[in-house]
């Protein structure tokens, strides 16, 4: 089945006026820095681990092995937002160009789509995750199937949490006049082939590259500041140690207050329904009191 191709009048392109795209990149870049930070705090955790004489046998690694970078369709090419955002990533984790709502657009517009942000990401000099093969040392299938699922990116994906029926078949997928767009059809969406890179046939890959090129990157980054730094003679591996425990702490007295605030929130409220509880109660008391008195009247 091929693809159902939405009629032309479904593609909306929308104009932002300048301020508007500024408080955009404000808030972009806020998100980026978190982003980023949280990134750099597990990596300061395995840096942190590692400088100890004694290991924590209950250690655990929470490093992000890959970031799905979700790209509008537009259907024009790559914002200056995304190419910024994605190049300052990069650096920190594999990032893997995704086209979200990928059937807002039809099947030509998609292709042109993908071209010119691939076209961009190389133009730029993005150093995205393109499954990597060596012609030389990788068999022949490891090279064919990288290459398939290179020539994909970016992976256009369309997105459904309901069940419709096609062929006698429950299928997840998104109904249209046109017609039925399944997720899990590789004619429809890459959304199946993004799922098996990710959690089977490149998950090793990925682990590998984050640990072997970014985390030592970023180790050896952050170990040269601190040697060139004005405390670099006062800075010794038990200090990241206990910097990443203050963070780790800073992160938990944070949460802890959030909880807080929850359990007294929901403590005012429990303590209002109670009230609400009790003025009903007393308000169904004097009704059967009163009941009981004109009951009583009627007998005499």
């Amino acid at each position: 089945m091929e693809a159902p191709s939405p009629p032309a009048e479904s593609v909306v392109c929308a104009s932002s006026s300048s301020s508007r795209a500024e408080s955009i990149r404000s808030a972009s870049g806020k998100s980026f820095q978190e982003i980023v930070g949280y990134l750099e705090r597990q990596y300061d955790d395995i840096l942190a681990e590692e400088s100890r004489i004694k290991r924590n046998p209950r250690f655990r690694d929470n490093r992000i092995h890959a970031l799905l970078y979700f790209i509008p369709p537009t259907g024009h090419a790559l914002r200056e937002m995304d190419i910024e955002l994605m190049r300052r990533l990069s650096p920190r984790v594999n990032v893997i160009p995704v086209v979200g709502k990928a059937d807002s657009l039809t099947p030509s517009e998609l292709k042109g789509f993908k071209k010119r942000i691939m076209e961009d990401i190389e133009h730029y000099g993005i150093p995205v995750y393109n499954f990597p093969y060596d012609v030389e040392e990788d068999d022949e299938d490891t090279i064919a199937d990288n290459s398939e699922l290179r020539a994909l990116m970016p992976f256009a994906i369309v997105g459904s949490e309901e069940e419709v029926e096609v062929d006698g078949q429950l299928v997840r997928g998104r109904v249209y006049p046109w017609g039925v767009v399944e997720v899990d059809n590789p004619k429809h969406s890459d959304f199946s082939r993004l799922r098996s890179a990710l959690l089977s046939s490149h998950l090793g890959d990925l682990k590998a590259l984050t640990h072997d090129v970014l985390y030592e990157t970023y180790r050896t980054e952050k170990l040269s500041r601190t040697v060139n730094s004005a405390q670099s003679d006062s800075v010794l591996p038990e200090d990241l140690a206990t910097q990443s425990v203050r963070l780790k702490e800073e992160q938990l007295r944070r949460e802890e207050e959030k909880l807080r605030e929850i359990e007294l929130k929901v403590q005012r409220e429990i303590n209002e329904k109670r009230q609400e509880l009790l003025a009903k109660e007393e308000s169904l008391r004097n009704l059967e009191s009163r009941l009981a008195a004109q009951g009583s009247q009627m007998e005499f």
